[in-house]
């Protein structure tokens, strides 16, 4: 409800704002899976939070969040919000 909707578009503003950080492994998974940033950025501008996990380890909350990418089906863009505010592009799949 109003908690996703608050995220989902605290998301948004960061990556219209390119205030983000893509992890080594959501590059690597990107490069697997022929996606650019374009459609990471499309897919948390399009999609919606389908799922919050917490981190066992740090006990940060994580967000699913599933989108359309330019071209193609959807994918998942798992993602957090870091410390210095920036979003935390942490990996991404195909849904």
């Amino acid at each position: 409800g109003r908690v996703f909707d608050r995220a989902l578009k605290q998301m948004r503003d960061m990556v219209r704002a390119r205030r983000y950080i893509v992890t080594q492994h959501a590059e690597e998974e990107m490069a697997d899976d022929d996606m650019s940033i374009y459609d990471v950025e499309h897919a948390v501008l399009t999609g919606k939070i389908i799922a919050r996990q917490k981190d066992r380890q740090t006990g940060e909350w994580k967000y699913l969040v599933q989108g359309r990418p330019h071209a193609g089906d959807d994918l998942v863009v798992v993602v957090k919000i870091g410390p210095t505010r920036k979003l935390v592009i942490v990996t991404v799949y195909l849904a």
